[in-house]
């Protein structure tokens, strides 16, 4: 099982509002996930909007590709999309690049 971990940045003045939206997300995009290969996901907000996504997968690009053809899934980066800083055109889930792991203590 692979970790991915990567950043995106919430604007400042949209913060209480995307927990708000996390802390309800749709139950069809719960199953979408999973069913695609998200195990373990996670989300870390930081106050100053720096968000952290942490997931576990076997194969991450084909993770990202089984939602890419949800139709829930472009609901939701529709929706998302302006929560987001310096997306440059790119849906939320198109920015996530994985960052580099240093060490694992397992």
């Amino acid at each position: 099982m692979r970790r991915v971990c990567f950043l995106l940045k919430v604007r400042q003045d949209r913060i209480e509002e995307y927990r708000a939206r996390h802390a309800a997300v749709w139950p069809e995009m719960r199953e979408a996930l999973s069913a695609t290969g998200w195990h373990n996901y996670s989300l870390f907000l930081r106050d100053d909007g720096l968000l952290v996504g942490y997931l576990e997968t076997d194969d991450f690009e084909a993770a990202k590709a089984g939602m890419e053809a949800t139709e829930v899934n472009a609901r939701w980066q529709a929706e998302m999309a302006p929560f987001f800083e310096s997306l440059d055109g790119s849906r939320p889930d198109e920015a996530m690049t994985p960052l580099t792991e240093v060490i694992h203590l397992g």
